[in-house]
């Protein structure tokens, strides 16, 4: 029997090998392609790996690695603080330069999957990824658990939007459902699939 994956609250000091270990993994993702321009799509990716998941996160202490950030998985949690004005100014210089042209869509198609969160306070996944190399070991579905753990809890959904049936799946396995699927703003060219966990009871 393996030892359980040891999962812990990630640091500042962290943040440049989370960032990596999520620009691997959403490397081939089919939203990293649809999302980025083209130009310059690696940078991007990683800046925007290291701006949601990892300063804003991290300094919300909302974001969990294993102890190697082999995995992580970045949350928003409920009634969350607006961030401090420094990481805000971050977030408004950064975020629209990683996604170039493609912001507006962006935005619009994180509208749209909006439709099917829960209405009372829930947590959100803003992203969760392995390293390809740590793949199919059970890491992923390590770092989810901190957050999954505490809305059984304390009585609380979780949500989150995927792009591809395959994410559908695996996230199916850990307790969430689909409540809303579209599909992409302005192209539709991505289907979009919004899906909630609802707390499980504990003893």
């Amino acid at each position: 029997m393996s030892a359980p994956i040891a999962v812990r609250a990630a640091t500042r000091a962290d943040v440049p090998r989370l960032a990596a270990t999520l620009a691997a993994a959403y490397r081939d993702y089919r939203w990293t392609s649809w999302a980025f321009p083209e130009d310059g799509r690696a940078q991007r990716l990683h800046r925007w790996a290291e701006v949601c998941a990892g300063l804003a996160g991290v300094d919300a202490g909302t974001t969990w690695v294993t102890d190697d950030c082999a995995a992580v998985a970045a949350w928003s949690a409920p009634g969350a603080a607006a961030p401090a004005a420094d990481l805000q100014a971050v977030l408004d210089r950064d975020l629209p330069k990683a996604f170039g042209s493609r912001h507006r869509v962006v935005l619009a198609s994180e509208a749209l999957a909006a439709q099917g969160k829960p209405e009372e306070p829930h947590w959100w996944l803003a992203a969760v990824g392995a390293r390809p190399a740590d793949r199919h070991a059970g890491r992923g579905a390590a770092v989810l658990q901190p957050v999954l753990a505490r809305c059984d809890a304390e009585g609380v959904p979780a949500a989150l939007s995927t792009y591809t049936s395959t994410a559908v799946r695996w996230f199916q396995r850990a307790g969430f459902a689909v409540t809303h699927a579209t599909r992409t703003a302005v192209d539709h060219e991505l289907p979009v699939w919004t899906m909630v966990r609802r707390p499980r009871r504990t003893a």
